[in-house]
């Protein structure tokens, strides 16, 4: 990418000093029928080189100092496939926990989960709950995922999710939070629901190093959520390519041969979905310098995943 040549030092200095996991294993390939996938695994295989380039590019060979917990908070197990999911929200992220469920046994269709049975249902064990021993086995052993997104399309869709609907949660805890710092002469219902956030509003706190309430997993980077250069993932799924991705993904790990990812959107059904025509729509409402810092803060998962900046 061009954009390696200007890196600065300070996007990437958290990284240094930490261990660059092993060669890539070869995928095992066991279960996959037919020669339909080969085009799809000639991707993937290009993703995994990519990002381990990247990886031992901008990385030392020095020992991890950072928490093995923390590392793989975000991560989840499932047992009988031997995989472990990063979860990435705003990437598919509702849809692969319901497939979970029916690879585990909790479920016999993945279209009858409903949206809080899989977020609120804790069906599904991450694996910072297991003890140390558990957790090395499993990163050792299991076949572990990632689904990731063009950060800014993520980016907007979070807004969109959390912002422009009801929601009891973000409306009070950051939409109250944004609009007392950031709107001049806020109204009084605005102040006191939270209410009716704009995009440019939501930039200013993503933006600020002294918000007003913290990060958000659905609007954080992955390179913090996921540490893809510490935690060496077997696949590297795409929004962009999800169906064909997901479905690739289950033959390897031998899914039964019903089960395919579903099509269906998890919530607000009706809305257009966030696509590049509608991220530019919403950037139009950014200065041009707020928009290049808008860039900056995905910097890493731009250059990671090989995504073209806006």
């Amino acid at each position: 990418l061009p954009e390696q040549q200007k890196m600065s030092e300070s996007p990437l200095s958290w990284f240094r000093g930490v261990y660059l996991p092993p060669a890539l294993h070869p995928l095992n390939k066991t279960f996959v029928k037919g020669g339909e996938w080969q085009d799809i695994d000639s991707v993937q295989e290009k993703r995994r080189a990519f990002l381990q380039d990247f990886c031992r590019k901008y990385n030392s060979r020095k020992k991890l100092q950072t928490h093995l917990v923390h590392l793989v908070s975000r991560i989840y197990v499932e047992d009988r496939h031997k995989v472990l999911y990063c979860e990435v929200p705003k990437a598919g992220c509702s849809n692969w926990k319901r497939v979970l469920m029916v690879l585990s046994g909790l479920a016999a269709s993945a279209n009858n989960i409903s949206h809080d049975d899989v977020h609120y249902g804790k069906h599904l064990r991450k694996l910072d709950s297991y003890d140390l021993k558990g957790i090395y086995t499993r990163l050792n052993m299991y076949t572990k995922f990632i689904f990731v997104r063009d950060p800014m399309e993520r980016l907007v869709s979070a807004f969109r999710d959390k912002f422009e609907h009801p929601n009891s949660y973000y409306h009070p805890v950051f939409g109250k939070a944004i609009i007392k710092k950031y709107r001049h002469n806020a109204g009084e219902e605005a102040l006191k629901t939270g209410s009716g956030v704009k995009f440019k509003e939501f930039i200013q706190y993503l933006l600020d190093s002294h918000r007003p309430v913290g990060m958000d997993i659905h609007w954080e980077q992955v390179s913090k959520l996921c540490y893809p250069c510490l935690i060496n993932y077997d696949f590297i799924g795409k929004f962009e390519t999800l169906e064909e991705d997901a479905n690739y993904f289950l033959q390897l790990v031998g899914a039964p041969a019903n089960l395919k990812f579903p099509k269906f959107k998890d919530r607000h059904s009706s809305d257009e979905r966030t696509s590049t025509e509608v991220v530019r729509q919403y950037l139009k409402e950014l200065s041009k310098e707020e928009r290049q810092l808008t860039y900056d803060f995905y910097y890493l998962d731009y250059l990671m995943f090989n995504y073209t900046s806006p």
